[in-house]
């Protein structure tokens, strides 16, 4: 399995951003896709999920401003980030794991490598 982000870079607060995973070596569409986030000096915590069958999952710090989607078509799940705020700033890496949608990192077997998101006042 290869997970490959794409799409981080530097905004300013306010700003938008969208982040793109593909992925390769799994059949995709059996695969919960999960967006985790790592700060300096903080544990992994998670962002967004979206299960194989639908519906999406998102922790409280991003409800209403960030929103997950897959296309299955093209083994690509997104995260579309918008009203971006400083503590935002983290290593944002896609994760996936078969069947049932977790918001635990160690549920997911799968992870990219990450890609840098940094918002600026």
């Amino acid at each position: 399995v290869h997970l490959v982000e794409s799409g981080g870079g530097l905004v300013q607060a306010g700003g938008s951003l969208r982040l793109s995973c593909a992925a390769s070596g799994l059949t995709f569409s059996m695969y919960t896709m999960g967006w985790f986030r790592q700060a300096p000096g903080k544990e992994r915590e998670f962002v967004a999920a979206v299960p194989r069958s639908g519906g999406t999952m998102y922790a409280d710090s991003v409800k209403g401003r960030f929103t997950i989607s897959r296309d299955n078509a093209n083994n690509t799940v997104y995260l579309q980030m918008n009203s971006l705020k400083p503590e935002d700033t983290a290593v944002y890496s896609c994760a996936a794991k078969l069947r049932s949608p977790g918001t635990m990192a160690t549920q997911y077997p799968y992870w990219g490598q990450g890609t840098q998101v940094t918002v600026s006042t």
